[in-house]
């Protein structure tokens, strides 16, 4: 009857377990990505339309593994799993598991959980996709600086800088520029041509070494964007916008709008400064860092004026801490690996370093040996403990204890049982030797006896409560080692990769952290069968040392000189 109810109950389960759509069959594994906008993930004032967004994809959240080592099979998909979502890879390392791709959403609605986008991978057959350029169509220049060296490359289309710009590996999203007071300087060209009617918006993150001389960040002819004394300003001709904080050695996003008679700046995300300013018709050229010191990334700029939507969203998504943007790694069977309750311990197996996975196994081995060990010994101190309470009761009930010795088949696991043999037997002996009374010096020589086999009997019952012991101090040290040393590569990787977004790091982090746990796990139990064997034993002990007394006591009784 209850094998017909969980079988109903698990059919009933699948049945109404949610379908999950596949975009194709080729491709045997996709990341799930959510821009969540409702009110515990990013508040927007306005749904951005034609936005381009920034997925990080890491081992927590991405089978490397099964994708191709240049993530050539790369495709994004949107919510309905059918639409093509144009994209392009930043950056895609393989061995240190790390990818940025931009991918261009139609529209991010506002207070919504519902804004999915589907990255699929694992296509051997795949090539890579030569669509045309995520920027090309809305942008005039995008500067990502994710080239190894040599001059910066405008993702956009346009001409590259007109002399080298030094990179920095750690920058925001992979690669940065750095810096040191000397422009870097680009030709004109159409895309860059300023006109009132269509406006302009120029996006950059920034972060200033700790000095505090003034700077021109951007330079775009007519209009500027200007460091003074930790401040930074903007200038529209004679127009002047300025009071927004730009501290040093932290990473800061800098927007600048101007459309319709207005000027509008923004500092992460939030108005700063405002101002009527007119854009003037112009064709400038770009140069960014005069006189500037430190690191630069993702310079954007749009010939139109986009509204605070788009430019929170932005902040918001390029940033380090882009925590509304959740994302998990799904089979092709649907099954998820984040959210979902069993998917953790997935996430965590799937970060394992080579030393944790070390850790782990010598931890498995140690809590197998710990059961067995415990099962053991609880199986026969019980056997003991209940032979001898029907011993004693059997010894006590006869004082002349007669035929005890012909009932060994109910006292086979009785300690007290073979003390009583050993005994018996040294009497015997002494009988047989002509000694119808036993002397003090008979009496003292058969407790030694008796002694020397309580001794072996306790030895008997604590033998392998060493290796309890060995799993309760041993389990703990083991798993805090392998949980330093994962976390050590960890944030060597991270390191070495150059990415610090906390989604990068978290699963790593937490994968090292199932050492500590597996060698608590270990430990625990461990602590508390022995805690409850040593006390049996004990008991049992202490059985045998009352009964020797109680053996010698009668013997000397029945058979001692009057």
């Amino acid at each position: 009857m209850l094998r017909q109810l969980l079988i109903t109950l698990a059919t009933t389960m699948a049945l109404a377990a949610p379908a999950h759509a596949w975009w194709d069959d080729a491709w045997t594994t996709r990341t799930r990505v959510v821009l969540d906008t409702a009110d515990k993930g990013l508040a927007l004032p306005s749904a951005p339309t034609d936005v381009v967004v920034p997925v990080r994809l890491h081992s927590g959240n991405f089978d490397f593994g099964i994708a191709a080592p240049d993530g050539a099979d790369l495709r994004v998909v949107g919510a309905d799993d059918k639409t093509p979502l144009p994209f392009e890879v930043e950056r895609f390392d393989g061995i240190n598991e790390l990818a940025v791709l931009w991918v261009r959403m139609p529209t991010v609605a506002q207070g919504s959980d519902k804004n999915v986008l589907h990255v699929y991978a694992g296509n051997d057959k795949a090539a890579a996709e030569a669509g045309p350029k995520v920027f090309a169509s809305d942008h005039a220049t995008v500067l990502h600086f994710s080239e190894a060296d040599g001059p910066a490359q405008d993702a956009a289309g346009g001409p590259a800088s007109s002399a080298p710009a030094v990179r920095e590996a750690n920058g925001l999203l992979g690669g940065a520029a750095r810096l040191t007071g000397t422009p870097i300087g680009f030709p004109p060209h159409p895309k860059l041509m300023l006109a009132p009617e269509t406006g302009l918006t120029i996006a950059l993150w920034l972060r200033p070494d700790a000095t505090a001389e003034s700077s021109t960040l951007l330079a775009l002819g007519p209009v500027k964007l200007l460091r003074t004394l930790d401040q930074v300003e903007a200038r529209i001709g004679d127009e002047k916008l300025a009071g927004a904080a730009l501290p040093a050695s932290a990473w800061s996003h800098v927007v600048l709008t101007v459309g319709a008679g207005k000027a509008q700046l923004y500092i992460n995300g939030q108005p700063a400064a405002q101002a009527d300013a007119l854009l003037p018709a112009a064709a400038p050229t770009l140069v960014l860092g005069e006189g500037y010191k430190g690191l630069i990334d993702e310079v954007q700029l749009l010939p139109a004026a986009r509204d605070a939507g788009w430019v929170k969203l932005a902040a918001a998504a390029q940033g380090m801490d882009a925590s509304f943007i959740k994302s998990q790694k799904e089979g092709e069977d649907g099954a998820g690996g984040g959210d979902e309750g069993g998917g953790y311990l997935g996430i965590l197996l799937k970060n394992l370093t080579v030393d944790a996975w070390v850790v782990i196994v010598i931890l498995l081995v140690m809590f197998v040996i710990a059961a067995a060990v415990m099962v053991t010994k609880a199986q026969l101190v019980s056997r003991i403990g209940r032979a001898n309470d029907r011993f004693l009761d059997r010894f006590r009930a006869d004082l002349s204890s007669q035929g005890l010795s012909k009932e060994a088949g109910d006292y086979v696991h009785s300690t007290l049982f073979r003390l009583y043999t050993i005994g018996e037997a040294e009497i015997a002996k002494r009988r047989a030797k002509g000694m119808q009374t036993l002397s003090g010096a008979s009496l003292d020589a058969i407790k030694a006896t008796l002694d020397a086999v309580q001794v072996r009997e306790n030895h008997a019952l604590n033998a392998r409560m060493v290796l309890l012991t060995i799993a309760i101090s041993g389990g703990p040290f083991l798993g805090l080692l392998g949980t330093v040393v994962g976390v050590m590569i960890t944030f060597a990787a991270i390191a070495a990769a150059g990415d610090v977004n906390v989604n990068a790091i978290a699963p790593g982090i937490a994968a090292a952290l199932l050492a500590t746990v597996a060698g608590l796990a270990v430990a625990i139990p461990a602590l508390f069968g022995y805690n409850w064997l040593a006390s049996r034993i004990k008991t049992i002990s202490a059985d045998m040392q009352i009964f020797v007394d109680e053996f010698v006591t009668r013997a000397a009784e029945l058979h001692g000189k009057t």
